[in-house]
């Protein structure tokens, strides 16, 4: 295999199925294949969003406030966390939620050197919570965790298999980058992730790999090399 560590981004999205907000069939698959990839030697963690269940910036609440609005998805990604972890389990696998703070029953605080020992005896580590504080995306709580855990690469899963000059499900002409630099995604405002992760991921030479989720044995081919997608790297 091409990595020993990994930190897979994944959002809410990915968890939903046409109308249904949980997909036993996506969840079943992604837990699969995480399994697969961990039992190929490589270690796991996983940040994912809450755009299924409540998407902050966008929520329409006149009077409910930023900080109250983002502390409301956090929340969100701790559900998420909770039903990831147990497919996973349900498949043989060690699995343990990590957040800021400990919510009992549902998570542990997160410290780096549980993270690092919890990886190292073969768990996959679930990290929800976002990075604890308002104002920052799951994105910067995914570089931030990638960054904290040594993971060789950020691979982050979307609808789509790459990163693209303009929206490709609009466009027909869009054309998908196979490499990019940090410098390209903000000097072309590429919607790759928030600023902030990108600055952090450009500042401490974190590759970033984007590409499909929507077949989750994606992520197997993605961590082997042989998937089609977007490498974004410091140079």
């Amino acid at each position: 295999m091409k990595f020993t560590r990994i930190l897979l981004k994944l959002s809410g999205e990915a968890l939903m199925e046409g109308n249904e907000q949980y997909s036993h069939r996506k969840l079943l698959a992604l837990a699969q294949t995480i399994a697969a990839v961990r039992q190929q030697g490589v270690q796991v963690g996983v940040v994912v969003g809450a755009g299924n269940i409540f998407r902050a910036r966008s929520a329409n609440l006149q009077i409910v406030d930023r900080v109250t609005a983002d502390n409301v998805g956090m929340l969100g990604t701790i559900m998420n966390a909770a039903i990831l972890r147990d497919y996973l389990r349900a498949e043989g696998m060690k699995a343990k939620i990590l957040s800021p703070r400990e919510l009992r029953p549902l998570t542990s605080a997160f410290a780096r050197d549980t993270a690092l020992s919890l990886l190292q005896a073969g768990h996959v580590l679930i990290f929800a919570g976002g990075t604890g504080n308002p104002y920052f995306t799951t994105d910067s709580a995914a570089a931030l965790r990638a960054l904290e855990i040594s993971a060789d690469v950020l691979v982050k899963g979307t609808q789509v298999d790459g990163v693209y000059d303009k929206d490709p499900k609009r466009y027909a002409d869009a054309v998908r980058f196979d490499r990019l630099t940090y410098d390209e995604v903000i000097a072309r405002r590429l919607q790759v992730m928030d600023l902030t992760a990108v600055t952090l991921c450009a500042e401490h030479d974190m590759p970033l790999f984007v590409f499909d989720i929507s077949d989750p044995a994606n992520l197997l081919r993605a961590v082997a090399g042989e998937q089609d997608g977007t490498w974004i790297v410091k140079e």
